[in-house]
């Protein structure tokens, strides 16, 4: 799905009109029709609704949800804010179908003193500002924003939260918190933020039928992948195949006391396809992945507890994954800045690789088309701080230009940046997953998938898609509370059979 800027929104509700044709006061009894219809099927007969709205376009969805939900015979209450005096034209037209519907009494609210007393179980719907917005509330907006805040009630907000911007960071401002956010047609770029996960509540993507051309034909920056998306990645295996057409890859991982990062990298590295994995590994580890991994063959290194050698013959392997419990031993500081001028191979670095390159300034010798899957933390040691995660999504997007690198950053909506420029957020994955050893699984993942000839773009979106999917898959079963990180292994084929 294409995350559209809060303009190109715009010009697509432009171009419908347009082309379609449809009236724009049409297309907005589209967008409270859909609103309604959502309500309709989740609250009862005798539910009453709070709704106040602003007097720009997104009040205007809110006045014609008002006549929309008195028709269905739901108890109402509509509240014009006049944080401004000017009514958009749509909003205005509304505003007169309203007062000329059946019970249709509209109060207005010019300061504080007019904010009604809500029952406990009344809704509020916000309809005071949407995509529109682009600087911080002030005033009575910022006033209403505030008490709407200091309710208990259920909050559902048209189109976005009010106060909450759609591509610039709205921390500096008062923001509606929402237990339900009806959007439509398009997810906008502030729901996949971490920042605004307070904001947003549940989120629900509403069609109101914006013109398919326009979809189709219009480019976006950034797109949210999805089933369809990964299908057209994945790559099903020939019948005539063997072990030889997947790849041999190697995982450089595990220290005294984190073998077991070598074990769970190397099982969701098997687990994934590739066709042969080797895994260098500190001697004290030889035991434990020959028992635990039998399929994987083991490269020891002659330190008993640090991996402080480099392999041997790196030209051998499809794809190398280095990071993975590795720790941050001043030889292995060496030997990893000497084994990053030396790699030819895509590369995929993790963990404790990151960390010796964020604290040592090593980030000019990460191989070109290298995979780099950094959590927040990792992510500032390695490229500094910044004010909010909207500018941190600017300086991924401008890092993974510079230094020529697909930069995965962790988290619920994964964030992968690439040097060509498109930035794909993933859907997949749940707060289970936010365990110890998650993020080795997934070096083994994009490491197999290296290997099997997938290109570093196509790696770094469907190896995230999977892993997130097989966290999806593990948590219906065993639940979040209980997932742990070899629980996402053992649900891969069930992640691959659903492609």
């Amino acid at each position: 799905m294409k995350i559209f800027t809060s303009q190109q929104i715009r010009e697509g509700d432009a171009y419908t009109i347009g082309h379609e044709p449809v009236s724009s006061i049409n297309l907005m009894e589209r967008a409270a029709d859909a609103c309604v219809a959502w309500i309709k099927g989740r609250f009862q007969d005798e539910a009453s609704f709070y709704i106040f709205c602003g007097t720009g376009n997104n009040g205007g969805d809110g006045l014609g949800m008002a006549r929309l939900l008195g028709e269905a015979g739901y108890q109402k209450h509509t509240f014009i804010v006049f944080s401004s005096d000017h009514f958009s034209t749509d909003c205005k037209t509304n505003k007169h179908r309203l007062e000329h519907a059946y019970d249709s009494h509209l109060a207005a609210i010019h300061s504080e003193k007019d904010f009604p007393t809500i029952p406990p179980d009344a809704v509020i719907i916000d309809a005071l500002f949407g995509t529109g917005l682009n600087r911080p509330l002030s005033g009575l907006a910022a006033k209403t924003v505030a008490w709407v805040n200091a309710q208990k009630n259920t909050v559902i907000s048209i189109d976005l939260p009010s106060g909450l911007m759609a591509d610039e960071s709205s921390l500096e401002g008062k923001v509606v918190k929402a237990t339900h956010t009806l959007s439509f047609q398009f997810y906008k770029l502030a729901f996949l933020i971490p920042e605004n996960a307070s904001f947003c509540g549940q989120v629900h993507i509403l069609p109101i039928g914006i013109h398919e051309d326009y979809i189709k034909n219009t480019d976006a920056s950034v797109v949210l992948t999805d089933k369809e998306y990964i299908q057209s990645i994945y790559k099903p295996r020939n019948i005539f195949s063997h072990k030889g057409n997947f790849g041999h890859a190697l995982l450089i991982a595990g220290s005294y006391g984190k073998i077991g990062a070598a074990v769970l990298s190397a099982k969701a590295c098997l687990k994934s396809g590739v066709g042969l994995l080797t895994c260098h590994i500190p001697k004290c580890g030889y035991d434990i992945l020959q028992t635990a991994i039998p399929e994987s063959m083991c490269e020891v290194d002659a330190d008993e507890t640090r991996w402080i050698a480099m392999p041997e013959r790196l030209e051998q392997y499809a794809s190398i994954g280095i990071g993975p419990g590795i720790g941050k031993d001043a030889d292995t500081v060496k030997v990893l800045e000497k084994t990053l001028s030396t790699i030819q191979k895509p590369v995929v670095l993790d963990a404790d690789a990151l960390n010796i390159i964020g604290e040592k300034r090593l980030l000019k010798k990460i191989p070109a088309n290298a995979l780099l899957t950094p959590h927040p933390k990792e992510f500032e040691r390695l490229f500094g701080k910044t004010e909010n995660e909207f500018e941190r999504l600017h300086l991924q997007i401008q890092k993974s230009k510079e230094y020529h690198v697909y930069i995965i950053l962790k988290g619920h909506y994964t964030c992968i940046s690439t040097p060509e420029g498109p930035c794909y957020f993933n859907a997949t994955g749940n707060a289970g997953m936010a365990t110890a050893g998650s993020g080795d699984t997934l070096t083994g993942i994009l490491t197999a998938l290296l290997a099997q000839g997938y290109s570093p773009a196509e790696t770094a979106i469907f190896g995230v898609y999977l892993h997130g999917l097989a966290g999806d898959l593990a948590a219906e079963d065993l639940s979040q509370e209980s997932l742990i990180a070899s629980d996402i292994s053992d649900y891969l084929g069930e992640a691959f059979k659903t492609l």
